[in-house]
């Protein structure tokens, strides 16, 4: 078997981007992931055809994990396969490790990045920034943040196989999310005295909107810090809002 070529991982790197094109509820991203795998299974294997059937066929195998994060188990598989890991041992890590990788990822990214980064594009639309320049810098934001990810998960995947775990906790990605988490609810409030502190106040909007106000931050003082996904539910609840002041407006 032939070492990994920078071709085939820029190639593996490149088709994860298509990880979910074939999601189904029998092998979930299951399919994608082996469609990705191909690359480096073929510079593996070579020209041992029954070899790279049975590799393919075992990355068909029911698989699950966040789309962003995904690229941590596809490094690590191609690591295996790559070091000789019989079809069990394989089996084993990709069934251990695609629980961890979907809650990380949807704790940091669905409920962490994606509403700090909206909640700062809001804020920069509220202070008077053009549609434009907003829409470009969140693009531009959004996706630093989620390509760095997906580098940094193939990296480490390929460089610690089976040990990629320790890699997970020492990178304290929870630990991560919290703190966006804390950079989105911050935002929410700043968002919130831009909007009563501006010339068209919500104190303008009639009383209907003071009202509606005073039982948020009631409800967000008294169960906000039990709520699920609180930055995820603020992001959603302001962009409502504020949508439905423009057109009540």
């Amino acid at each position: 078997m032939s070492a990994l070529s920078r071709r085939a991982i820029m190639s593996t790197f490149m088709r994860s981007f298509l990880v979910q094109g074939s999601w189904n509820y029998h092998t979930m991203l299951g399919t994608g992931f082996a469609f990705a795998m191909l690359p480096g299974l073929r510079r593996i294997f070579g020209a041992d055809a029954k070899a790279m059937d049975a590799s393919v066929r075992r990355q068909l195998d029911h698989f699950n994990a966040h789309p962003y994060l995904v690229n941590v188990a596809l490094g690590a598989v191609l690591r295996l396969e790559a070091d000789g890991a019989d079809a069990q041992t394989v089996r084993r890590f990709k069934t251990a490790v695609q629980g961890p990788l979907g809650g990380l990822g949807d704790s940091l990214v669905w409920a962490a990045w994606l509403p700090m980064v909206s909640m700062a594009g809001l804020a920069l639309w509220w202070i008077g920034l053009p549609v434009w320049v907003v829409v470009g810098l969140f693009l531009v934001l959004y996706n630093a943040g989620h390509l760095a990810l997906r580098v940094w998960g193939l990296r480490s995947g390929l460089r610690y196989g089976r040990d990629v775990a320790r890699t997970l906790r020492e990178a304290r990605l929870a630990q991560l999310g919290e703190r966006i988490k804390s950079i989105a609810s911050l935002l929410v409030g700043v968002i919130a005295g831009l909007v009563l502190a501006g010339r068209s106040g919500l104190s303008e909007a009639g009383l209907l909107w003071v009202v509606v106000a005073i039982v948020c931050f009631v409800l967000g003082l008294l169960v906000g810090h039990r709520i699920w996904r609180p930055a995820a539910i603020g992001t959603v609840c302001a962009i409502v809002l504020i949508a439905a002041w423009g057109v009540v407006r």
